[in-house]
């Protein structure tokens, strides 16, 4: 009986870490360029009471199923979905989005390089893009102090108009793409690194060779579905509750097994 109070007990403890990835894909449901997670499972290890095909007699017969008891479930990974979120337009000329695969590189304050799918952009006091913590878009390109309007075509061509109807081309926002992006490491703040997972970085123009156009004056927003979330979060409520009911039926039984008088 002890054994199915530990086996409950595994089911807890996997619907709670189900629960806290839906919390926080709810949590990040208008972030821009978050990618939602989903918990996986796995049962446990089984107790081998009868092997499938041991000998069940002298005479040869076999087992035809034998008794094989589970001893419960575990997290196997937290996966994310990469699939491409809803766009948002903004009107703003630096708020760029992805329309496919890719990811924008960056290079973080400690000097290293990171990727994103938020486009959320603007210009620092020397005029380079970066994100809205600081970090320098890859290559590093430089918006003139005088620059009029922005103009970003689909392959990331940034060209800028300048007094005296001057058309000036300042650089060209190069993405890039992993071989598998569930694999790369979070970091928060919507930014990731490769892992030996994920594969290294495969830079590439945007609007060839299967790299997203960019799309100025939008930015893509989270890809949870509320409704979705919103299901996942009471079945996963329900199967903890099962589970406990499990803990208390075998409870029950130990009691009145406790209880038996000669």
């Amino acid at each position: 009986m002890m054994r199915a109070l530990w086996t409950a007990a595994t089911g807890m403890a996997a619907q709670t870490m189900n629960v806290d990835v839906i919390s926080n894909n709810l949590a990040n449901v208008n972030t821009a360029g978050f990618k939602r997670g989903r918990a996986n499972f796995q049962d446990l290890m089984y107790q081998q009471v009868k092997t499938p095909g041991a000998e069940a007699s002298a005479g040869g017969t076999q087992l035809p199923s034998g008794i094989q008891i589970g001893l419960g479930v575990q997290t196997s990974s937290v996966s994310h979905v990469f699939a491409v979120g809803s766009f948002q337009q903004t009107s703003n000329p630096l708020d760029l989005a992805i329309q496919g695969r890719g990811f924008f590189e960056v290079l973080t304050g400690n000097g290293e390089l990171a990727y994103t799918r938020a486009g959320s952009f603007s210009v620092d006091a020397q005029g380079q893009l970066v994100t809205a913590n600081g970090d320098v878009v890859q290559p590093a390109i430089t918006i003139p102090s005088d620059a009029l309007a922005i103009n970003i075509s689909n392959d990331g061509t940034i060209s800028v108009d300048q007094p005296g109807a001057v058309s000036t081309v300042v650089g060209q926002i190069q993405t890039v793409d992993f071989s598998n992006p569930g694999g790369l490491k979070l970091l928060g703040s919507s930014m990731y690194q490769p892992t030996n997972a994920s594969g290294a970085a495969i830079s590439g123009t945007p609007d060839s060779n299967g790299f997203g156009a960019i799309g100025q004056g939008m930015l893509e927003m989270s890809n949870v579905n509320m409704v979705e979330e919103m299901v996942n979060l009471i079945a996963g409520q329900r199967a903890y509750e099962m589970n406990s009911k499990a803990i208390q039926a075998a409870d029950e039984m130990l009691q009145t097994a406790n209880n038996v008088r000669r």
